[in-house]
């Protein structure tokens, strides 16, 4: 018995290795290419470099406005976030803790506006932008990914696990429905918001075409899109891009770390009921 526990130990230990493995290679790949020249990119492959070539990441933040890019990338990621984990879990908080006539049907339309690709709505979702004149505007970026459908179905599951005596008992206390949610349920839902704020933060970071599309000038592009301008049909700067994309991913890493207890938290308690 205890020879089998340490066989399965050692095979478990060994998965797990491999999973760390296959994780860890891009970034390992990124920091080796960002940190080679030009011309050993193309020579030696995945080697680690010979000598560390710093002026891709300087480059990197010259060539591509980098740090106008990343303050509208920051301001923007921001206020979506909070504007839609807020407003979703409003949605999600109506679903889970009432009964209304057409909820059933209403919820099914939220599952399906899930199913829908973004790239079938750009068209009528543009002609709408156009008409709010909101081109070339932040809110513009912002307004489309208020209320977002996953957001919602995540925010549902997982108050259905919180008990409707909560709401009952505050109730005969006498308060109100709005203090219930912004008193009460707010509170409970931190890991839920934390794990939603992680996944919402990483899709509004790392958006690339609806600010493509939106935006026509240099002051008001996101971080994607400045970084895609290194690459064009005269030369494509794929040293400086991947420096560029590193810095990038730094705010992600840092929000992950954060409120990794959170994260995983959530994601278990918004997938145990349904």
């Amino acid at each position: 018995m205890n020879t089998s526990k340490k066989a399965g130990s050692a095979v478990a230990f060994l998965l797990k290795l491999l999973l760390v493995a296959v994780f860890i290679t891009p970034f390992y790949v990124a920091i080796v290419y960002a940190l080679k020249s030009p011309e050993e990119t193309m020579k030696t492959g995945l080697a680690f470099p010979r000598a560390i070539y710093w002026q891709n990441f300087t480059e990197a933040i010259e060539v591509s406005n980098f740090w106008v890019a990343a303050k509208n990338s920051l301001i923007i990621t921001v206020v979506q976030v909070a504007l839609a984990l807020f407003l979703s879990a409003c949605v999600g908080y109506g679903f889970a803790m009432y009964n209304f006539k057409g909820k059933n049907i209403l919820f099914l339309c939220v599952l399906l506006v899930m199913m829908i690709p973004t790239e079938v709505i750009l068209l009528p979702l543009y002609r709408l932008i156009v008409k709010m004149d909101l081109i070339n505007n932040m809110w513009g970026i912002i307004l489309p990914y208020l209320v977002v459908p996953m957001l919602v179905f995540f925010f549902r599951q997982y108050l259905m696990g919180i008990p409707k005596d909560f709401l009952d008992a505050a109730r005969v206390d006498g308060c109100t429905e709005y203090g219930i949610f912004f008193k009460i349920m707010i509170p409970l839902m931190k890991p839920s918001f934390a794990a939603m704020g992680i996944y919402q933060g990483m899709q509004s970071w790392n958006n690339f075409l609806w600010p493509m599309i939106v935006t026509n000038s240099i002051d008001k592009i996101t971080l994607p899109v400045g970084l895609q301008s290194l690459l064009s049909p005269y030369g494509n700067n794929y040293d400086i891009l991947i420096a560029g994309s590193c810095f990038a991913i730094i705010p992600i890493l840092a929000l992950f770390v954060c409120f990794q207890r959170y994260f995983i938290e959530g994601m278990t308690a918004g997938g145990v009921k349904g």
